[in-house]
């Protein structure tokens, strides 16, 4: 889900001309391109995805960016860089800085390369724009897990209508029901009126925030348990190792993070974790004892004072026991405390394991906090 704001800080039209291998695309990075551009709080108005082997659409392109907006990214492989230098310095008769910008009477080209770092990024081109219109951008960041979706539009609807005037923009982003809400404003804005619409998200959707800056989940329930000087340990089965992944992402890790056993079936939660056969036998593996069982089995070794279990079914089919695809159980336990949640999670197997990673280490953190 993205709620992106349909208003926009207007200061000068943008075009992106995206130019690739249409046999080999990767999205990711263009949309990385515009997220970032977004952050500093410029949008663009055309997005154009070009074949870099139609000479004929490259320049009907070209032509068509450089007569019709004030500013043009060019996004290419290095190795068109010195073409499309070469042809846009005709077009308009002027030349590139050292920093791969051309200006011209009317409009501002930027190059960008998509396969390497080249002398330009979007920082640069941010730093341009904001001396060319006379403004510059900023931005706070909320991040929350969880929130259920029509209370979150509520919210983010609430805080835009502070701003009517279209010179605040609230966009939400959401990575498996991990959600990133991004305020951004012009270094015209009242720093009160933002810290009012910060307070009013916070207001509303304190039960699902972990942090007021951009910063991940996994990171920083890293930083909790170690303050907490506690560490942690995970058994998973339904998210496949998943949690112990996001958690060994985050550098220093060591500190805190124990071990981390997937273990999948039956037998490998019997022997490893304890969990007895009748619970299996009657109540199954993706059941709240279960859960709870697992967790309590790695809290019994002594080597940790946290631990993650989670069982559930990510589908594409149930198991034999009937029990519905999404279904999951996730326990969380803190030194002598265990506490089991139930989920039932929509969508793909991809989009239930991450969901349940995701609300792992947002309730492990919860229950830290």
């Amino acid at each position: 889900m993205n709620i992106a704001d349909e208003r926009q800080i207007r200061h000068g039209s943008i075009c992106l001309l995206a130019f690739e291998n249409k046999k080999i695309t990767d999205l990711s990075k263009v949309e990385g391109l515009l997220s970032e551009l977004a952050t500093f709080g410029y949008y663009c108005d055309k997005i154009s995805r070009i074949a870099f082997d139609s000479s004929v659409e490259i320049t009907r392109a070209v032509k068509e960016g450089t007569e019709n907006y004030e500013n043009v990214i060019v996004y290419c492989p290095s190795r068109m860089g010195q073409t499309f230098k070469d042809f846009v310095s005709y077009l308009l008769g002027a030349q590139f800085d050292i920093s791969d910008v051309l200006n011209s009477a009317g409009t501002t080209v930027f190059l960008l390369y998509s396969d390497r770092n080249g002398k330009l990024q979007t920082a640069d081109i941010k730093d341009v724009l904001d001396k060319k219109y006379g403004v510059s951008y900023d931005s706070t960041v909320i991040r929350l897990v969880g929130a259920p979706v029509k209370k979150l539009d509520e919210a983010v609807r609430a805080v835009r209508s502070m701003f009517p005037d279209g010179s605040v923009l609230i966009n939400v982003t959401d990575s498996f029901e991990d959600y990133r809400i991004e305020i951004v404003y012009s270094s015209k804005t009242p720093k009160m009126a933002i810290d009012g619409a910060v307070r009013e998200l916070v207001r509303r959707l304190n039960d699902y925030i972990y942090a007021l800056e951009d910063i991940s989940l996994a990171e920083q329930l890293y930083r909790l348990l170690k303050l907490r000087r506690m560490k942690i340990a995970v058994a998973e089965s339904f998210t496949g190792g998943g949690v112990g992944k996001r958690l060994v992402e985050v550098g220093g890790i060591s500190e805190v993070y124990y071990e981390g056993l997937n273990t999948y079936s039956n037998q490998s939660k019997m022997q490893r974790l304890g969990v007895k056969e009748l619970t299996l036998n009657q109540q199954g593996a993706v059941s709240a004892e279960t859960a709870y069982q697992m967790a309590e089995g790695l809290l019994k070794t002594g080597t940790c004072e946290v631990a993650i279990s989670t069982t559930g079914i990510a589908g594409p089919k149930s198991d034999n026991t009937l029990k519905p695809v999404g279904l999951a159980y996730i326990g969380i336990g803190v030194e002598s405390d265990i506490a089991v949640y139930k989920f039932n999670f929509d969508g793909d197997r991809e989009r239930i394991t991450n969901a349940g990673i995701n609300h792992a280490l947002f309730l492990a953190y919860k229950s830290l906090k």
